[in-house]
């Protein structure tokens, strides 16, 4: 396979400048609910216009460009390491462009690397597949939407919460009541029930890479999907935690099998600069969405 280190430079400047079409129509239809003249409109207007300039500009949406978080998807024979080098050769690229901002940090000496490489810095999670061709999915998890992601053990006495998909709910709801504003309000939700602590959280993070229409193929998790949508937006955190009807975006829930001794529900917040963007390469051909 051919040396695809500008190709990944691309991959971030798309994901890091241009907010995808389904987060801005949210947006939008967003701000045309909220009171005229309220700050929560004024806030997801400002919100509309920054989207709209770094498009334009091509700078990033926010200046925390957070953690790059790669999922790729590839065919036999392809060497990991190889893509794994590239991938950390254009991360460092597109911080020299101001792409991304320098964001890894040693955490024993407070030393910055200065280009978005270290230790296990990007993230990355390769999966072999039969398909003949190459896909990568790139999420920018920023800090102050990480801050308030979190993870629940059930059964939870606080909020009696038990083992089933009502205590789901439960600490789902207290989740984004505890988050109000901060991690910059209105977010989109990707929610794992079940694994083990780090795996879950793996896949809460991988169900933010879902487009916000799509529809679960489990009709239990899409009802609910639903149904916390709507609950969590009666909150009335809106924007920034001006109050207001948009304090959620999304919502996106997997599941994986679990221990008997162990029932986890990990919630990865999104905020609204929800960055994602994806590349397939078959053949000489590339194309991003």
């Amino acid at each position: 396979m051919q040396d695809l280190t500008d190709a990944f430079v691309e991959l971030i400047r798309r994901a890091s400048t241009q907010l995808p079409e389904d987060m801005q129509k949210a947006l939008r239809e967003a701000k045309a609910q909220e009171e005229p003249g309220s700050a929560a409109e004024n806030a997801l207007e400002t919100i509309l216009k920054n989207v709209a300039l770094a498009r334009q500009n091509s700078t990033p949406i926010c200046q925390d460009t957070g953690t790059p978080i790669f999922e790729i998807y590839y065919p036999f024979g392809v060497s990991t390491r190889a893509l794994a080098e590239q991938i950390r050769k254009a991360c460092a690229i597109a911080t020299e462009r101001a792409y991304l901002r320098p964001n890894a940090v040693n955490p024993i000496t407070g030393e910055n690397s200065g280009n978005n490489t270290g230790e296990d810095f990007p993230t990355m999670h390769f999966h072999e597949w039969d398909k003949d061709e190459l896909q990568v999915y790139l999420l920018l998890k920023g800090g102050g939407c990480e801050n308030v992601s979190t993870q629940y053990k059930l059964p939870d006495t606080r909020l009696h919460a038990g083992r089933d998909l009502e205590g789901v709910r439960r600490v789902v709801l207290d989740a984004v009541h505890q988050a109000q504003g901060r991690g910059c309000a209105p977010g989109v939700l990707g929610i794992a029930i079940g694994g083990d602590r780090g795996a879950s959280y793996i896949k809460s993070k991988q169900q933010l890479l879902r487009p916000l229409d799509d529809e679960n193929p489990d009709p239990q998790l899409a009802e609910m999907e639903e149904e916390l949508l709507e609950e969590g937006n009666q909150l009335g955190i809106g924007p920034m935690g001006f109050g207001g009807k948009t304090t959620l975006l999304g919502v996106k829930i997997g599941a994986l099998h679990r221990v008997p001794a162990s029932y986890f529900v990990s919630i990865a917040y999104m905020c609204w600069a929800n960055r994602r963007a994806s590349m397939r390469v078959s053949g000489e051909e590339i194309t991003y969405a």
